[in-house]
């Protein structure tokens, strides 16, 4: 019954989910992200530090959108949990801090408890950062709670087993060559009507959209995120980052990886543009094979004159194949990466994109 019942709703479910899931209003998303940069650039602890580094020798790793659950039918991070681990093992061996962009917790679907009861192995694997003090915590719309519930401190010390910092963003600042630069990282949520603390929202997934999911084991999380568009809200947040000087914005939220200002699509146009201007018909013809293997519906390709490299998407950690995908910044590099299940289930990790931060095209 269950195998019928997905071949009926399972397309309309994540049709729905998807139109649900997000309603960014551009003033709200443009205030909010300015508000939170200005406070954390004046030092307002709370909301987040300022962390110099060096782009040479220094190294993090982002990963967002894990929505760690109950590990039943509407647990979305199931399939991806070993990746995760075994990624967190790779950069904890290789001296990588983790800057965990929210949403790591699926708290609008699952109690507290019911989370950290299925969820002890991610967050041992998490602990190990704390320990080398190379660990920061971003909360998003679906872990909100730990920002304002009361009992939330004794509850994320309760997991790690000490007092760890709950922040709304970050600023990692550096220099490349003779230039500052400055990476401003946030979940992303803030200014969508549909995530920024909307109750209904919280009632619609809790009470309707869980269980049916929970039932159907639906996971909306398709890899096909790559093969748009950017949605509103990436496009939105890439807007607010252009017209700031010598800035990257880094978020989650929408779990569509964004490298450069680009999807996967979206890059691949751009890079059968550059080889139609080489001549180089060979690069081109594969090009546009992949490009229709993921089945655009549009009339004409995208225009990509004049982007900026200010914004990236980190992804998510909760593929229904499995992926996983996040944002590294290490050897004076930019990465969009990605791990995924090789031969015999061992997790892989693939570069996606990389780019020199010294020959990313910036707002100066």
């Amino acid at each position: 019954m269950r195998k019928f019942l997905q071949s009926i709703f399972t397309k309309p479910a994540i049709t729905l989910a998807n139109r649900l899931s997000s309603r960014p209003d551009k003033k709200r998303v443009d205030e909010a992200l300015s508000d939170l940069y200005d406070q954390i650039k004046a030092n307002h602890t709370r909301k987040g530090p300022m962390l110099p580094f060096n782009a040479a020798t220094d190294k993090f790793i982002v990963f967002s959108d894990q929505h760690k659950g109950a590990r039943d039918g509407a647990d979305v991070f199931t399939r991806s949990a070993q990746n995760y681990l075994s990624a967190l093992d790779y950069y904890n061996r290789n001296g990588f801090f983790y800057i965990n962009l929210g949403d790591s917790e699926e708290l609008w679907e699952n109690l507290f408890i019911t989370v950290k009861r299925h969820n002890k192995t991610t967050f041992e694997a998490e602990k190990m950062f704390i320990a080398r003090k190379a660990f920061i915590k971003i909360f998003g719309n679906h872990d909100l709670y730990w920002d304002n519930d009361p009992l939330a401190a004794a509850g994320l010390q309760t997991i790690y087993g000490q007092k760890v910092e709950i922040n709304e963003g970050v600023v990692l600042k550096t220099t490349v060559g003779k230039k500052s630069l400055e990476i401003y990282m946030t979940h992303g949520h803030q200014g969508d009507l549909q995530s920024d603390g909307n109750w209904f929202s919280k009632w619609f997934v809790s009470d309707i959209w869980g269980p049916f999911q929970a039932y159907l084991r639906i996971n909306p999380n398709t890899p096909a995120n790559n093969n748009e568009l950017k949605s509103d809200h990436n496009r939105i947040m890439y807007e607010w980052s252009s017209k700031r000087e010598n800035i990257l914005l880094i978020t989650g939220h929408t779990h569509q990886p964004v490298f450069r200002s680009l999807t996967q699509l979206e890059s691949l146009f751009e890079k059968l543009g550059i080889a139609k201007q080489n001549n180089d018909t060979a690069k081109a013809a594969e090009l546009q094979v992949k490009i229709e293997a993921l089945h655009l519906k549009a009339s004409r390709p995208p225009d990509f004159k004049g982007y900026l490299d200010t914004y990236f998407n980190s992804g998510c950690c909760c593929f229904d194949d499995g992926d996983i995908t996040g944002i590294e910044i290490a050897d004076n590099c930019i990465r969009l990466i990605k791990w995924k299940y090789g031969q015999g289930k061992k997790s892989e990790r693939t570069i996606l994109e990389e780019c020199p931060l010294a020959n990313l095209k910036l707002n100066q």
